[in-house]
């Protein structure tokens, strides 16, 4: 089983979903890491190649995990948040790519 690496502040907003959604994106991390396919993701190629994206959905709202397990060493998190529009936002995508791209340069 994959170790788990949080990047930036991922944990503390994975921490900060409601209790149902926190526990849904655990449990599908937790598959993640045993080489497993969640239930429902979709790759993000605009973030990195390799990223992919956690869909959970919560009464209260669409929330969102982007991570990269393609890396022999672990899943990183790369980001964690509440999806507004139908669209993911901008900023939300820069930051996932900016510490996606961090995490490739630290690792040449």
């Amino acid at each position: 089983m994959k170790p788990i690496r949080f990047l930036g502040d991922a944990l503390k907003c994975l921490r900060d979903f409601p209790e149902d959604a926190r526990h849904d994106a655990g449990f599908q991390l937790d598959k993640v890491q045993r080489g497993q396919q969640p239930d429902d993701f979709k790759p993000m190629p605009s973030i990195g190649r390799g990223v992919e994206e956690l869909r959970i959905w919560d009464e209260s709202g669409t929330y969102r995990v982007v991570y990269t397990a393609r890396l022999a060493d672990a899943v990183y998190v790369l980001h964690a948040f509440q999806k507004k529009t139908q669209a993911t936002s901008k900023r939300d995508i820069d930051l996932a790519a900016a510490r996606f791209n961090e995490l490739m340069r630290g690792l040449k």
